[in-house]
């Protein structure tokens, strides 16, 4: 089999000298040369071995600088095609001109006389890992010890440093195993069983029927990027999201919050759980001692929800992972809301490059969703090519998500929020609050427009049919009015 040069290793930094550094502490650094030997033996004789090796190791795993040559050059032997033995690693170690610094052919006789049983591979290959992450681990630490002691490094970006550093050392050395279709069958036909036997969704609830109707709820380790321009209601949707989820469904539900204060989100929040008007929340208007009570009767439920915010400002990615982690851990947050995208901050090296650093943040956010095995929905800005646009009704489209076209390739799900009368596209007063709920992309199902009504005093969206609804039930009661004044007069 073909293997990239790359296969099993990352990018080390060699800034740090584990020798030196294990001598000024005590310490030697972790190793084990003679399994490193016990292993490349193998690979000589036994080519089995050659893609058990090749599958679990990279360069990195061999602590000896001539063992580490020895392994390099049979990875290039397999990526040319050529059977890995004596003869073809040292002819390899010739043309690398690295034979000399390897010890030549008597180097790679006394490996093959070193060989422990092939049986044994598997648990030789796990220790040489073992010693890989705590090394990586001793290196990261050491990075992160003399960045501490840098006055001239901001704390936030030694905090951002210090994450990603332990991050990428372990998981450079995690892999995930590779399934056999039969397994994967077994294990959708179960869930495909439990789905029979529970009725309704099979995901995240969004709280509205006709939503619900062709997304099943938010599915599991799917990315949902829900976009629209500024003010149109992003945020008031998402809100009413995660709302419907954890007060009427109990799920725990996070949101990070870059945009807004906690505060204000609560508030947000009790406006639309309270029936009051954003005035009187927001103390532009005063509260009758009746709307006090009822206030705190309708607060009750929504205080008691399982919901966390998190309002750092321009959190960074791999903060934002780590946190994610630990909610889903320690909170069983069944749903992530991010608020919103663009105002996330991706690593330092690409920050002169802003298309890159939104492209690494979108990929990051499908990979936790993936990793977490949660969904993860996603605001994000609209460029102004949506509005300036002629034809189409206004309608914003996939190219128009902002700065970068790979939150449209990352996302499972995009969703945009178009209203008509606010982009001045229609000036009749019957239109203001019409508002359509466009779903533009559905890896696992179909593309729709969905009628609502956003009521902005109540910051809350509703559905046409409750809205008819409520028309009715008023309608009922003028006409219930008339009579009654009617038969008195």
């Amino acid at each position: 089999m073909a293997v990239s040069k790359s296969t099993g290793t990352r990018k080390k930094d060699t800034a740090v000298d584990l020798d030196k550094l294990g001598l000024e502490i005590g310490n030697k650094p972790p190793q084990a040369l003679d399994v490193e030997e016990a292993v490349l033996g193998s690979m000589l004789l036994e080519p089995a071995c050659v893609d058990q090796a090749l599958e679990e190791l990279g360069p990195s795993c061999f602590y000896d600088p001539k063992n580490r040559t020895v392994f390099e050059a049979m990875c290039a032997l397999v990526n040319e095609h050529v059977s890995v033995d004596i003869i073809t690693v040292g002819a390899k170690l010739r043309q690398m001109g690295k034979a000399e610094e390897v010890g030549g052919a008597m180097y790679l006789a006394s490996l093959s006389e070193k060989v422990g049983a092939a049986a044994h591979i598997e648990y030789y290959l796990k220790i040489l890992k073992q010693k890989n992450i705590q090394r990586d681990l001793i290196s990261a630490s050491y990075d992160i010890l003399k960045d501490a002691y840098d006055d001239s490094v901001k704390v936030d970006d030694l905090i951002d440093k210090a994450q990603t550093k332990v991050y990428d050392a372990i998981q450079s050395n995690v892999r995930k195993e590779i399934q056999d279709i039969g397994s994967v069958i077994n294990e959708a036909l179960s869930d495909i069983e439990q789905m029979q036997k529970t009725t309704g969704l099979s995901g995240v609830p969004s709280g509205f029927v006709s939503i619900d109707s062709v997304t099943m709820g938010w599915q599991k380790s799917d990315l949902i990027i829900l976009a629209a321009r500024p003010s149109v209601g992003k945020t008031a949707f998402s809100l009413n999201l995660m709302r419907n989820a954890a007060v009427d469904h109990h799920m725990p539900v996070a949101i990070f919050s870059l945009e807004m204060s906690a505060i204000q989100l609560a508030k947000r929040m009790m406006t639309s759980e309270s029936g009051l008007s954003a005035d009187k929340i927001k103390g532009g208007a005063k509260l009758e001692d009746y709307e006090w009570e009822q206030l705190e009767q309708r607060l009750r439920a929504l205080s008691s929800a399982p919901i966390y915010i998190d309002d750092t400002p321009g959190i960074q990615i791999m903060e934002f992972r780590t946190k994610a982690k630990n909610l889903v851990k320690n909170k069983g947050v069944r749903l992530i809301i991010v608020d919103y995208l663009q105002l996330m901050e991706g690593p330092n090296e690409l920050k002169a490059n802003r298309e890159q650093a939104v492209a690494f943040i979108s990929r990051t956010l499908k990979a936790t969703a993936k990793e977490l095995n949660i969904p993860i929905i996603a605001l994000s800005q609209l460029s102004r090519q949506a509005v300036q646009r002629q034809g189409g009704g206004g309608k914003p489209q996939l190219s128009d998500l902002r700065e970068s076209g790979s939150i449209e390739q990352d996302a499972d799900m995009v969703i945009f929020i178009h209203r008509p009368d606010f982009i001045g596209l229609s000036e009749n007063p019957e239109d203001k609050e019409k508002t359509q709920i466009i779903i533009a992309k559905h890896r696992n199902g179909q593309t729709c427009d969905i009628d609502m009504l956003f009521k902005g005093d109540q910051i809350r969206f509703i559905e046409m049919s409750e809205a008819l609804d409520v028309r009715a039930q008023e309608m009922g009661t003028v006409t219930f009015d008339s009579a009654m004044n009617n038969e008195f007069e």
